[in-house]
């Protein structure tokens, strides 16, 4: 038995027996995580068919031609990374723009880390924005029923100084790697104008008008990739692999448990909701690194926190300090090695001790200044 599948049957297990014990708290933690479960799922297949489509190829190749040195390349391409992020998920982020960076790099005769570090910690970074970014975003927030539209726009202020303090902290660390190299003559590559491109921006917008936006996002994903596999412009393979229904099964299988151990223990639910705004996101930031955010979602969202999201930057930022912290650095590992760079988990933490610190900071006196009071 291969590890994925001794931890899918370990957690799918555990939520079974949790089920048998606590019914009623195992049904209220499955309530506050299917729909963001629901949700990722369509917009990783989403993604699956942007990338397809060469979308993100497209976007990396023109953005690798700009005038300007390795400076002017990473701060665009992170942009690109931080507007992806926001609209298709931080994992699909990671997962397809991670070689676009790298190849940038490699075209411009730049050396890559950079580019390479850059792009998981601006997919954590600005997964802030939506409420799909992310799926801790949408179990903290599963009581609420807030529309996309406002969670953005008071948001915004937050996500924008994380964005901006990630591109300065990257671009400071790897400033003396980013002097120009030779100039690719690659020509441009042109997208094609299909599913991709209409299922980003639909997506999109049902993010942002809906309250909850899973089941229809994931029914025009189906719908849209299955058109493609009806006409044999895409494997099922490829869909199966960006899907990655065994590590959803068991993240949701954990969530549950967690979810429901955590309704079992009206301490911790007491202890998160006496927290004032600034610990709060400390307390996020410290569990994420810990359990990985998902689990540390369900474990401090399982009781209304005073201050959700405080809570949120510290769950979406905190995992910037460690690979312990988020599914998307695990993807991110996996995808860098394929890509034949070498990884290491301790430049990873001694870059994300200096950039946690200054995004939240900035983060939250953003959300201080900008957003209502309680917000």
């Amino acid at each position: 038995m291969t590890p994925v599948r001794a931890a899918v049957g370990l957690a799918v297990a555990a939520a079974l027996v949790t089920a048998l014990l606590a019914p009623a708290r195992a049904g209220e933690a499955a309530e506050q995580a299917w729909q963001p479960f629901v949700l990722v799922a369509g917009l990783l297949l989403i993604g699956l068919l942007a990338a397809d489509d060469g979308l993100f190829a497209a976007a990396g190749a023109r953005l690798a031609r700009l005038p300007g040195g390795g400076v002017t390349l990473l701060v665009a391409l992170l942009l690109l990374v931080a507007v992806v992020t926001a609209v298709l998920n931080l994992d699909t982020s990671v997962v397809f723009l991670t070689p676009v960076l790298v190849h940038s790099a490699r075209r411009r005769g730049l050396a890559e880390a950079g580019f390479l570090y850059g792009a998981v910690f601006m997919s954590n970074s600005a997964s802030l924005l939506l409420t799909g970014s992310n799926l801790t975003n949408l179990i903290v927030l599963a009581r609420e029923h807030v529309a996309g539209g406002l969670f953005a726009a008071r948001m915004a202020p937050a996500w924008a100084a994380a964005v901006a303090v990630t591109i300065v902290v990257v671009a400071l660390c790897f400033h003396r790697s980013l002097r120009e190299g030779s100039r690719s003559a690659d020509e441009l590559i042109r997208p094609r104008a299909g599913a991709g491109l209409l299922g980003t921006i639909a997506a999109a917008l049902l993010v942002l008008a809906l309250p909850r936006p899973g089941l229809p996002v994931l029914g025009l994903a189906l719908a849209l990739v299955g058109w493609r596999l009806v006409r044999r412009r895409i494997a099922l393979a490829p869909v199966r692999e960006a899907l990655g229904a065994p590590v959803l099964t068991a993240l949701f299988c954990a969530v549950v448990t967690l979810g429901a151990v955590a309704r079992s223990w009206n301490g911790l639910g007491a202890f998160v909701h006496s927290l004032d705004r600034w610990p709060t996101a400390g307390v996020g930031a410290l569990a994420a690194v810990l359990f990985d955010n998902l689990p540390a979602s369900a474990l401090l969202a399982a009781s209304p926190p005073a201050h959700p999201r405080a809570l949120l930057l510290g769950l979406n930022l905190g995992p910037n300090l460690a690979v312990t912290g988020s599914l998307s650095a695990v993807l991110w590992f996996r995808v860098a090695r394929g890509l034949g760079c070498r990884p290491s988990a301790v430049t990873y933490s001694r870059i994300g001790l200096i950039l946690v610190p200054l995004t939240l900071v900035a983060a939250l006196a953003a959300l201080s200044l900008f957003a209502p009071r309680g917000f």
